[in-house]
């Protein structure tokens, strides 16, 4: 069901401690309930992998996953070496990692026949659009997240939104998502190196 709704806010949770820590953010989006993300999902439950989880009662749930050794390096899953799951389905994701501009190095899938597009405005905001077609408009999920780590996320919507759009905004909001812009990818590539040579001298 397409949705009219306006601005929503996620904020930060926490509970549990040490290795059943589990942290995010929640809120309630007019017409489509409560909506949680755990970012990331304890380690203790995704050995070799970092997780983040969207669930909530009215949208499907999405996980995004990073396999791989760079995951010892980082604290939420990474755009390098994923996947994501929408529901039951498994969605390809596409990137041009040389791109110069920001829609260039944009994020693309497709799930449910609608096409996607993760692009970011900034370190801190993005835009995630579904692509009109000859039954619907389409859809444009601006984001912000603000507070130290991130603990607040506001989004504004242009258009009609579904229970998918809903939860995708929001699980991009647990994903790292610096390989959007070429000075993120830089930053994380050397601060991952650089965790990854301490944590093997240590």
């Amino acid at each position: 069901m397409h949705t009219a709704i306006g601005p929503f806010t996620l904020e930060l949770w926490k509970e549990g401690r040490t290795h059943e820590r589990r942290s995010g953010l929640r809120g309630t989006v007019p017409g489509f309930g409560e909506v949680v993300l755990t970012a990331p999902l304890p380690l203790k439950h995704t050995p070799g992998s970092v997780v983040s989880e969207v669930r909530g009662p009215s949208i499907p749930t999405a996980v995004f996953e990073t396999r791989g050794i760079h995951t010892e390096a980082t604290d939420l899953p990474t755009l390098n070496g994923s996947t994501l799951r929408v529901g039951d389905a498994m969605v390809h994701l596409r990137r041009n990692r040389f791109g110069l501009t920001l829609r260039a190095r944009a994020l693309h899938f497709r799930y449910g026949g609608d096409h996607y597009r993760l692009r970011a405005v900034s370190r801190k905001r993005f835009v995630l659009t579904r692509r009109a077609d000859d039954e619907d408009p389409g859809v444009a999920l601006t984001a912000k997240q603000s507070g130290l780590g991130g603990r607040k996320l506001v989004v504004r919507t242009t258009g009609r939104a579904v229970a998918a759009d809903i939860a995708l905004v929001a699980l991009f909001a647990g994903v790292d998502r610096a390989p959007l812009t070429r000075g993120g990818a830089v930053r994380a590539a050397l601060g991952r190196s650089t965790r990854l040579l301490a944590e093997s001298q240590a």
